[in-house]
């Protein structure tokens, strides 16, 4: 029983508290983005391994494709493909991923929907203990079913495993290796193989895709052979009787 001072709520108010929190339940569940640009929310890379993996990579590519501005690649950086943040949809970015026909520019995140609904076209994940289960499973689903991502590899940067698969009939088949055990990718034009511990990118030919400071290195080594041949040929002229500084 209610006392004199005791008042029971009115049907009406109870109703319209109720609804008003299921509005803000559903707003706490489906948060929209604001329409400026995101910042990535990767965690730091496992180890320095795998950093310098995706560093090897980005450096190869991009000497590769020097001449080219219709594609941005990037590693460890989120990719917002929903604009509602839902639990199912709340992961982490690739560790290696190429966009085509797109700008070469800096971005703070790739965010699908600023980007003309462009995904990556090939996707490479690096294995780790904390990590393989997902990268296998619930990541390789996604990019198969959500992404719809073309090519999808992983590589362990100490364990060296490999496994490369290709989007058929909306199913990811495993890539075939050639007599190498490298993978030939249709989206890069590349084949991917390991190399010294390392996964490296080939040309169609069978050459190892250098990094900057290999390019240094062999432009270094050719200066010095051709030094060494003029040196050679001036003693050879000299012993027949010739000033070579008069040639």
């Amino acid at each position: 029983m209610l006392n004199s001072k005791q008042q029971s709520v009115p049907k009406k108010v109870v109703m319209s508290v109720a609804k008003d929190f299921e509005i803000i339940e559903s707003t706490a569940e489906d948060v929209i983005f604001p329409p400026g640009e995101l910042d990535s929310d990767e965690p730091p890379l496992e180890t320095e391994l795998h950093l310098r993996q995706i560093i090897l990579l980005l450096q190869c590519l991009e000497l590769c494709w020097q001449d080219r501005n219709d594609f941005y690649a990037t590693g460890n950086l989120t990719i917002y493909y929903s604009q509602r943040r839902r639990k199912s949809e709340d992961f982490r970015g690739p560790d290696f991923f190429v966009v085509l026909g797109t700008e070469r520019k800096p971005r703070r995140s790739w965010v699908v929907w600023h980007e003309d609904g462009l995904y990556p076209n090939i996707i490479i994940e690096l294995l780790s203990e904390s990590t393989a289960k997902v990268d296998r499973g619930l990541k390789k689903q996604i990019y198969q079913d959500t992404f719809r991502t073309p090519e999808y590899f992983w590589f362990d940067p100490e364990s060296l495993e490999f496994a490369g698969f290709c989007l058929l009939n909306g199913t990811y088949q495993p890539i075939e290796t050639n007599d190498r055990g490298w993978m030939w990718s249709h989206q890069l034009e590349l084949y991917l193989g390991i190399h010294e511990q390392k996964l490296r990118f080939f040309t169609a030919v069978g050459l190892l895709v250098p990094t900057p400071a290999e390019v240094a290195q062999q432009q270094t080594q050719l200066a010095q052979q051709q030094t060494q041949r003029a040196e050679t040929l001036a003693a050879k002229l000299r012993e027949l009787g010739v000033d070579p500084d008069t040639i």
